[in-house]
């Protein structure tokens, strides 16, 4: 942003010389008047969109991170999808052949081992 040359306060206190041919001094401050309330309406709108502009840019810096967080984490998924699968798949044979086995002596059948 570029700097700003005068504060409402500067305009507020500004006097001009008087000359010979000069300006009503009356109109003169009327219009400054004018300009001091745009002034100050700029300055708080200014603010106002600065601190707008703050807050989204942290929220935008949030949003990468969860996004960045999202991806490693479903790189990482398959692999240990994979792993989960063949624990499950030696789990489930495992509990065959124990509770099978039980299943067939409580049915009156001979086990198998």
């Amino acid at each position: 942003m570029e700097n700003v040359n005068l504060t409402p306060k500067e305009i507020v206190n500004k006097h001009f010389k008087p000359k010979m041919r000069g300006y009503d001094p009356a109109d003169v401050d009327e219009f400054l008047d004018k300009v001091i309330q745009d002034y100050e309406t700029f300055t708080k709108e200014n603010q106002r969109l600065q601190m707008e502009n703050d807050r989204l840019v942290s929220k935008v810096d949030e949003l990468t991170k969860q996004i960045a967080v999202g991806k490693s984490g479903q790189a990482a998924r398959p692999t240990s999808n994979v792993n989960n699968m063949d624990i499950l798949k030696r789990l489930s044979n495992l509990e065959r052949r124990v509770f099978g086995a039980q299943l067939n002596d409580d049915n009156g059948q001979n086990s198998r081992f």
